[in-house]
């Protein structure tokens, strides 16, 4: 299903019973993010909010604040236009079946085909309503004509445009300002011309400068490496709002190269209409609430951004990241400004990871087929932690697994690895946990290896480096160095368990 606007999903949320508007004002500065940290907290992941009157130093912002629009699974389907996430997954699961691949690369190249075969790819359009209010930073020119009655070029009578006028979000007391926290942004390989939509939280410098927090293993700062390299001015679009399968792809770990409108036109079963930025030749959603463009100088010296309360439910402290320009800012007229919150789990951001997951699970059973289920704990605040389970026939199995995941894009941030046999449920942590400590071993059961690192992590000797456990905790069989029979779970028989359930049943009638 495509929403024709990111209000257009906000209406279906609240038609659904899942949307709670908050009237009275609420301020930006860590106000909202009390309110929705509650709410995210409630079982289930509560309910969207939408902040009809939030106030940016006391002043009362022309435009909503909506959050946690994505926090629930019953919204994450909502946002497919599915009754469920799995649902999703396994028609991609299916449209992959047709030609199975022979190695993950053609993995890859399959998955594009496959969801190209379904929607047209992303078309350039003339207009779209993301430019009804052009806001133009000084010495930038125009691109295209404005729109009829515009409200004109700045958000106050004879001020120059800013971002302070955008109800940006200082999320939690030590952080080191206000943080655009569920922005696209777009750039380009300056080789290839590939485009890569990624989500990098910006913190807020003044009215025209920001922080652009790529970190080092991501696409973008992979192309910004190589306008370093050159010296060329790097083009940067970011973009609010729209679609909501727009911010999720953002965040799935697509590999290098692989379009996420793609995948976003895949899911809301419509091709997304692009139109080009006013300011540089990068393309956006035509639909889009809010863009920011701009670009980043390479021969500019980094700046510190942070901290800033993050995922990992820690403040990640001050590291130098290059600085993002802002030359214009358009919006739609009616445009509400979409945020989220990271901190100590469950939050929104576990359920946008968790699809994920789900979404690709067909891709992952397509070169492991012995792998049954994978689950992201929220306590592994996304990649930390990684139940898999796997139906087991031959020695070291478990082992191939962690190697294996270690080796696909972004698992290879997973600081923990667990594996179970196939009748454990590992979206269920009690019962993986249970299996965790009765069928292993440490020294024999337990693998330590070392690479790359979400430079996220705090604890970590160095940035971007650290170790990585696995934990084998399936049954152990011949060639495993266990010597002696496995026992079985205990279980009571099916039909003592459905004498007893009569039973009790019997008994409650007759109160």
């Amino acid at each position: 299903m495509a929403f024709a606007s990111y209000r257009d999903f906000i209406n279906t949320l609240e038609s659904a019973g899942e949307l709670v508007r908050v009237s009275t004002p609420v301020a930006t500065e860590l106000e909202i993010t009390e309110w929705a940290d509650r709410e995210m907290k409630r079982p289930g992941g509560g309910k969207a909010l939408l902040f009809e009157q939030p106030t940016v130093n006391g002043r009362v912002s022309p435009f909503p604040v909506a959050i946690n629009t994505l926090g629930s699974w019953r919204r994450m389907a909502l946002s497919m236009g599915a009754a469920s996430v799995e649902t999703v997954a396994a028609e991609l699961g299916s449209l992959m079946k047709a030609k199975p691949p022979t190695s993950f690369r053609e993995t890859l190249r399959l998955l594009g085909t496959a969801m190209d075969l379904r929607h047209a790819k992303p078309k350039l359009v003339a207009r779209g309503a993301c430019k009804e209010v052009v806001h133009l930073f000084p010495e930038s020119p125009r691109r295209s004509e404005p729109w009829p009655d515009a409200p004109g070029l700045a958000a106050r009578s004879g001020s120059e445009p800013t971002l302070a006028d955008l109800p940006i979000l200082k999320c939690w007391p030590l952080d080191g300002g206000r943080f655009i926290t569920l922005p696209c942004v777009v750039t380009r390989d300056p080789d290839t011309g590939e485009r890569n939509v990624g989500m990098y939280r910006i913190q807020i410098y003044d009215g025209a400068t920001t922080g652009m927090h790529w970190q080092l293993q991501k696409v973008a700062a992979r192309h910004g490496r190589r306008y370093y390299e050159t010296g060329e001015r790097m083009p940067v679009s970011v973009f609010l709002g729209g679609d909501p399968m727009f911010p999720f792809a953002a965040t799935t770990p697509l590999p290098d190269g692989l379009d996420e409108f793609l995948l976003a036109g895949y899911l809301r079963k419509q091709s997304v209409e692009l139109v080009k930025c006013e300011t540089n030749d990068l393309e956006v959603p035509a639909n889009a609430d809010f863009v920011i463009e701009g670009y980043v100088d390479p021969s500019e010296p980094l700046r510190l951004e942070g901290p800033f309360g993050d995922h990992t439910g820690f403040y990640t402290l001050p590291e130098p990241y290059p600085v993002f320009h802002v030359t214009c800012v358009t919006h739609r007229r009616d445009a509400i400004y979409p945020a989220t919150i990271v901190g100590i789990p469950p939050m929104e951001d576990f359920y946008i990871g968790g699809a994920s997951v789900k979404l690709f699970l067909p891709i992952f059973k397509m070169n492991f087929p012995e792998i049954v289920d994978i689950a992201l704990p929220a306590e592994g605040v996304f990649h930390n932690l990684v139940f898999v389970s796997i139906r087991k026939s031959y020695p070291m199995q478990a082992y191939k697994i962690m190697h294996g995941l270690w080796g696909m894009g972004q698992m290879m941030f997973s600081k923990y690895i667990v594996v179970v046999d196939d009748d454990v449920d590992v979206q269920d942590t009690r019962a993986v946990l249970f299996r965790l400590c009765a069928n292993t071993d440490p020294q024999r059961d337990t693998l330590l290896t070392r690479g790359p690192s979400d430079v996220l992590d705090h604890a970590t000797s160095e940035v971007g480096v650290g170790s990585k456990m696995g934990i084998d905790a399936t049954r152990k069989i011949a060639g495993e160095g266990f010597k002696r029979p496995w026992p079985p779970v205990i279980r009571m028989s099916p039909e003592i368990q459905s004498r007893i359930t009569r039973m009790m049943s019997g008994r409650a009638a007759d109160k």
